[in-house]
């Protein structure tokens, strides 16, 4: 029988005021949903709903760009699972505010 050797990753949340990574060993295969439950992040940060949140690995989204959901992405040893905020303002509705009023600032 062999044991398996378990994988060192890490598991990183971030608001304005505190930020926290967490590391942790997990058996391979496992998801990066798994990792952020077994990582306790919910505990230092109860706002966290990980049901709804969007995760992603270095700075790259899962579920876009051919990755796949944070529920079915198996992590690498030394990946680091990032979850993410949601967004305050609509990017796009934010920059067309801005333009309007610089635009009534000149007029």
């Amino acid at each position: 029988m062999t044991d398996i050797e378990p994988i060192s990753v890490e598991v990183a949340y971030a608001r304005a005021d505190k930020q926290q990574i967490i590391a942790l060993l997990v058996d391979p295969g496992t998801t990066a949903f798994v990792a952020a439950e077994k990582s306790g992040i919910v505990r230092v940060f109860p706002e966290i709903d990980l049901e709804a949140a969007n995760f992603g690995i270095f700075g790259q989204a899962l579920g876009t760009k051919g990755l796949k959901p944070a529920k079915e992405h198996v992590l690498n040893p030394g990946d680091r699972v990032e979850i993410y905020r949601p967004l305050i303002a609509d990017p796009k509705e934010a920059r067309r505010k801005r333009a309007e009023k610089a635009k009534s600032a000149e007029g």
